[in-house]
């Protein structure tokens, strides 16, 4: 009895010593993620001022793409893996190299100076895997400690710069294999992701998040319609997810010099700018984002967002692809939420939340990112599209290095224990 007794309180004091120990060092990751995440904010809010301000900018977009292979070549990445490497990271235990942190801020930020259409949350998870590395480098934690500490660092610097700790702390537990989340980094992700978004909500970043004056009654004509639009919204995401990979595919293997080929897709948004007559499509979006859930936009956006995007990110510019992806849900729920007689401010929102579940597969952290952007309301509405886009957007994904360890349909004579994402497999599979 006294040995149990024993045995039991040497259970609680583990159980204590390892809630202390993930407390810190989610702290030191909250705090340095943090305070690099508030600067990062600020300098792409700055160049993208600067590029609004100054249109001429834009003409020196080929010039910022050979600056940004260069400033890679010289710290020897011939190849970069971007948000991949942090994904591979956590799977493998693999450290992240240091220097990725100053290399993905500078490109990022010379590609929003210059109007390339990108978005900055990949440079967040690549900032945020490469710092949490670094300290579990510095702490000489163990493997599995260190792919807690890397997820740490991703929460951290998407909390900080999107004001959604919970969306960010789910997300970089889900993002890495779909179908398993590794709920011991709970904790620390949670506690990193509220202590960044904290700091960098005191030196004056504010959160994300938008008020739905619209918010229609749930019953089955409601259901039905946000149902065709969760569909429009797969179909959407896997395009963009497509486009994508075409684009760097055939950027590769026109032009194999990297500085070439840059500068040859820096060109090639110029062109696409003086084309369309309009700057709507450079840079992030954020304030078409804001016009298609206030009112409403033409209905071609989405189309020349996926276009813009896919010759930026695939001729080698760096940047993230989750704000275009909010960009081209935003404006395509609203173009087709007018169609089908859903409110266009409510489709636009919907659309958003949708089409990142459709690139990212998270449908968890795609619920939770609805409330902290629109408030819980319309939950059930964010619920049933997500469920319906993350089924039909099929096994596409933004980061390649994405597991899918389970299948997202209960497909008869399959084990779903081991999920092979290879499309030949995935088609056999539902003949």
């Amino acid at each position: 009895m006294t040995d149990r007794i024993i045995e039991n309180i040497k259970h609680i004091f583990a159980y204590i010593k390892t809630i202390i120990k993930w407390l810190f060092f989610a702290t030191i990751a909250g705090v340095s993620c943090g305070a690099v995440g508030t600067l990062f904010h600020y300098c792409v809010d700055m160049a993208t001022v600067s590029q609004q301000k100054y249109p001429y900018l834009l003409y020196f977009l080929p010039i910022a793409g050979l600056c940004i292979v260069g400033i890679y070549r010289l710290n020897g990445v011939k190849k970069d893996e971007g948000t991949n490497l942090i994904l591979t990271s956590v799977q493998s235990c693999e450290d992240v190299p240091a220097n990725m942190t100053v290399l993905i801020f500078i490109s990022t930020f010379l590609t929003h100076l210059c109007g390339g259409s990108a978005g900055r949350e990949g440079a967040a998870l690549q900032i945020g895997g490469s710092m949490g590395s670094l300290i579990g480098r510095l702490f000489k934690l163990e493997p599995n400690e260190k792919r807690i500490i890397v997820m740490c660092g991703m929460s951290a610097l998407f909390s900080a710069l999107f004001g959604t700790p919970l969306t960010a702390a789910v997300f970089s537990m889900e993002v890495i294999s779909v179908g398993v989340m590794n709920y011991a980094a709970f904790l620390p992700c949670v506690v990193s992701a509220v202590i960044a978004v904290k700091f960098a909500e005191f030196f004056g970043v504010e959160p994300m998040a938008f008020d739905l004056a619209y918010i229609p009654d749930m019953n089955i004509k409601t259901a039905v319609l946000i149902g065709l639009l969760a569909l429009g919204c797969s179909a959407v995401s896997a395009i963009f997810v497509r486009s994508l990979q075409l684009s760097g595919k055939l950027f590769a293997k026109y032009i194999e010099n990297g500085y070439l080929r840059t500068f040859c897709g820096g060109c090639a948004v110029i062109l696409l700018t003086l084309i369309c007559g309009s700057r709507m499509f450079c840079g992030a979006g954020m304030d078409t984002i804001e016009l298609a859930l206030s009112g409403r936009v033409v209905w071609y956006a989405f189309i020349m967002k996926i276009i813009f995007t896919a010759v930026t990110i695939g001729s080698g510019f760096k940047g993230g692809e989750i704000i275009p992806s909010f960009f081209i849900g935003a404006t395509f729920g609203n173009a087709i939420g007018a169609l089908l007689g859903i409110d266009p401010v409510f489709g636009a929102a919907i659309g958003m939340v949708s089409v990142f579940c459709g690139v990212v597969n998270c449908p968890m952290a795609s619920v939770l990112l609805s409330v902290e952007l629109f408030g819980s309301a319309g939950i059930l509405f964010f619920a049933l599209s997500c469920a319906i886009c993350y089924i039909a957007s099929g096994y596409y994904s933004l980061y390649a290095a994405q597991n899918f360890v389970y299948s997202k349909l209960p497909l008869a004579k399959t084990d779903t224990r081991k999920f092979s994402k290879n499309r030949d497999e995935w088609k056999k599979l539902i003949k």
